[in-house]
C-alpha cells in the first residue's frame, strides 16, 4: 500500500477489492478502474498533490480483470512518480515564483 500523509489522517482513493480496482474522488462513490474518465484523473492528481492520498500497491495477481491490470498499472506507476517527485516539484515552483517576485520587486522600486 502506497501512503501519502499530511496531519496523520490517510485516505483511500484507488484500492483492490474481490479481484477488482476501484477508485472515488469523494471516499463515499466507489466505481470500477475501467469507467475512469479524464476528469477523474485530473481530480486524482489534484487530490495526490494537495491531500492525504492512500492508494494499494499494484498486483496483478490480486486483479482478475486483465483490462483493470493495465489501467491500475499505468496509474500507479504515474501516481507513484508524482508522489516520489511531489516534493521537488514544491521547490521548483516555489523557487520560480521567488525569482519572478524579486524581478518583480526590483523592476517596482
Amino acid at each position: 500500500m502506497m501512503h501519502i500523509e499530511k496531519g496523520g489522517h490517510l485516505m483511500k482513493y484507488l484500492m483492490i477489492e474481490e479481484n477488482k480496482v476501484l477508485f472515488t474522488v469523494n471516499n463515499t462513490d466507489w466505481f470500477p478502474i475501467d469507467e475512469i474518465t479524464k476528469d477523474h484523473l485530473l481530480s486524482l492528481l489534484d487530490l495526490a498533490i494537495n491531500n492525504d492520498f492512500e492508494m494499494d500497491a499494484f498486483d496483478s495477481s490480486k486483479i482478475a480483470n486483465q483490462a483493470h491490470q493495465i489501467i491500475y498499472k499505468n496509474i500507479y506507476d504515474k501516481f507513484i512518480e508524482l508522489t516520489r517527485n511531489k516534493t521537488r516539484f514544491s521547490d521548483e515552483s516555489e523557487a520560480l515564483y521567488k525569482e519572478a517576485i524579486e524581478k518583480y520587486k526590483s523592476t517596482t522600486t
